[in-house]
């Protein structure tokens, strides 16, 4: 992976969510994730680095959840998508519902959006 492709994923993110100010990016020691530019990106964007520690597999737990849960349920069974194009929209698709429909029992049973919209309009001093 290139710095320059995880910065435009980190850019595009901001973009839609109107800033990432106050955000945190956890990652673990890959060079794209330590470089200079990436931090200065960071930096700009508000968002607060946070990487695990070296050979820690429990800090790479909730990646590795996802990409199953991915796997398990667009993949079911086959080994690869057809072509590139048929990946790119089924990952979309996927990623999409996983956000906006899809219900999670760790957020009260909502699908993640739902919850950040709640959580984000509670008054800090209510929460």
């Amino acid at each position: 992976m290139r710095t320059d492709l995880v910065a435009d994923a980190l850019r595009a993110a901001a973009q839609g969510r109107n800033g990432l100010a106050g955000a945190v990016f956890h990652s673990d020691h890959g060079a794209q994730y330590t470089s200079k530019d990436f931090a200065a990106l960071c930096a700009r964007l508000g968002v607060t680095q946070s990487m695990g520690k070296v050979g820690t597999s429990a800090d790479n737990s909730l990646a590795e959840s996802f990409n199953a849960a991915l796997k398990r349920e667009v993949l079911q069974n086959a080994n690869t998508w057809p072509d590139e194009a048929t990946c790119r929209r089924q990952v979309f698709r996927w990623v999409t519902r996983y956000n906006t429909r899809r219900r999670h029992s760790w957020c009260g049973h909502r699908p993640p959006n739902t919850y950040e919209t709640l959580y984000t309009a509670t008054p800090a001093s209510a929460a």
